[in-house]
């Protein structure tokens, strides 16, 4: 554990540049327990919008959306444990991650707030709204089921450490765009900022039915689905909005899993109409 001193080094904020010269993006960290988390504040007057990022993303990749949302939605995006600036942990569990969540909202001190959460994030996000009624507004989940099966071979799949990262990009062939934000370089070469063997352990702790979770949320919720999906079915979306159709609709958008990086004018249009709409 850190002395007082090496505690406030560990803490200081910064400005970063992450892909939206028009607002000032701080990066800013706090404490859970021993743990560092991070997290990527877009700034602006607006009401602010918790997001939470995918397996193999993080904050960063929130940075078209909150350009688009500013300045009516203040982005305030976290680097989940294990991923981004935020420090690993020993283990991944749902409670876990929902914990973190909770930890973060309390350190924002923003009272009742609208959600947003992609796959990972999107599980983490409604389950989240489900355990802390009271702290969320409306949320918005972005292409994830309330039954999870997910498969890791990809992750399993995944280069380690390259020379360079054109050979890393070249290593990812198609799927580069979509990992790019979690690049890292570090004396031994190109690589993540999250851990493979971390991530196959999230998934793992990912899968599972968590209809309980979904039904028991209660606020005004958006259910994205991209319609080229692989990780959520068009019938089990459908049935997500049937179970729960007092509040909860659906936008479909052409687009496959990374719904905000495949059609980002699209995801930003059907977020702002929903959180402009009444409660």
């Amino acid at each position: 554990m850190p002395d007082a001193s090496g505690l406030r080094r560990l803490l200081v904020s910064h400005e970063v540049s992450v892909l939206s010269p028009n607002i000032r993006t701080m990066r800013r960290f706090f404490m859970v327990g021993r743990r560092r988390l991070s997290y990527l504040d877009f700034g602006g007057p607006g009401r602010p919008l918790l997001a939470l990022h995918g397996h193999y993303n993080e904050a960063s990749a929130f940075a078209p959306l909150a350009a688009a949302l500013t300045p009516r939605w203040r982005v305030i995006a976290l680097d989940q444990r294990g991923h981004g600036e935020s420090d690993r942990a020993r283990s991944y569990e749902r409670d876990e991650y929902v914990a973190d969540v909770a930890a973060f909202h309390r350190h924002l001190r923003v009272g009742p707030v609208a959600v947003l959460g992609h796959s990972l994030g999107g599980v983490n996000a409604y389950q989240f709204a489900a355990r802390h009624a009271d702290k969320v507004s409306a949320l918005i989940v972005e292409d994830i089921g309330a039954v999870v099966d997910c498969d890791w071979s990809f992750t399993t799949r995944l280069p380690g450490v390259t020379p360079s990262r054109e050979a890393l990009v070249a290593a990812l062939g198609t799927t580069a765009p979509y990992l790019e934000c979690s690049f890292r370089q570090t004396a031994q070469g190109w690589g993540f900022s999250f851990d493979i063997a971390d991530t196959v352990a999230s998934q793992k702790a990912l899968n599972g039915d968590h209809w309980n979770d979904w039904i028991s949320v209660s606020c005004p919720t958006l259910l994205v689905h991209g319609t080229r999906s692989n990780e959520l079915a068009a019938d089990h979306a459908k049935d997500m909005v049937a179970r729960c159709a007092d509040r909860v609709r659906l936008a479909e958008l052409p687009a496959g899993h990374v719904v905000h990086h495949d059609v980002p004018a699209q995801f930003a249009d059907a977020v702002t109409v929903f959180l402009s709409e009444p409660c």
